[in-house]
C-alpha cells in the first residue's frame, strides 16, 4: 500500500494502515475541506445557503428542471423548494419560464446573475484549494492526486483511473 505521509514507495500494510483506520484519517480531512469549501462559498459576493447553492449548482447542470424535479434531486420537500425559488427568482439569480409544449409546467433557469455568483463562489473555492496544495510539498499533492484519482475509481465501480494499470491497487 502506498503511503501518504512517507516518501511514496510501497510498503508492508501495517495496523494503522486498515481501512477503518484509513477512514478516520480521510474523515479528518474531509471535514477540513468541507470547512475550506463553506468559507470560500461563503466569502463570494452574495452569500448563499447551502440549499441555495446546491439548487443553483443542480440547475447550472441541468437546466430547465420543474419544481418537483428539483425538489427530488435535493432531497427537500415541494414548498421548501417553491420558497427556495422564491427567494432565488427575488434575488435575480433564478428565471421561471412556461414549458413549451406543456402550459402548466414551469421550467427553472439560472439568469446570468445566478451564474456570475456560481462562478465567483467556483473561483474562490479553486483560490482557497490552490493555498492549500501550494502548502504541500510535491510529492505530498501527487500521492493526493493518485489516492483520490483511486478513490474515485473505485467509489465509481472500480474503473481503473486514467494512467492507472488494471489491478495496481
Amino acid at each position: 500500500m502506498t503511503r501518504l505521509d512517507g516518501p511514496g514507495d510501497d510498503r508492508v500494510e501495517r495496523p494503522g494502515d486498515g481501512p477503518d483506520a484509513v477512514a478516520l484519517e480521510i474523515a479528518d480531512a474531509v471535514e477540513s475541506l468541507t470547512n475550506l469549501w463553506s468559507l470560500a462559498a461563503q466569502e463570494a459576493t452574495l452569500r448563499l445557503s447551502l440549499h441555495q447553492l446546491r439548487a443553483l449548482r443542480t440547475l447550472e447542470a441541468a437546466p430547465g428542471l420543474n419544481l418537483t424535479t428539483l425538489a427530488e434531486r435535493l432531497d427537500i420537500g415541494l414548498p421548501t423548494a417553491s420558497r427556495l425559488c422564491d427567494r432565488l427568482e427575488a434575488a435575480g439569480m433564478l428565471e421561471r419560464t412556461l414549458h413549451p409544449q406543456k402550459r402548466r409546467e414551469v421550467r427553472l433557469g439560472l439568469t446570468p446573475q445566478g451564474r456570475r455568483v456560481l462562478d465567483d463562489v467556483a473561483s474562490r473555492r479553486a483560490q482557497a484549494l490552490r493555498v492549500a496544495l501550494a502548502a504541500m510539498k510535491p510529492a505530498e499533492r501527487s500521492a493526493l492526486s493518485r489516492g483520490m484519482k483511486a478513490f474515485l475509481a473505485a467509489h465509481s465501480g472500480g474503473t481503473p483511473a486514467p494512467g492507472e494499470p488494471p489491478g495496481e491497487r
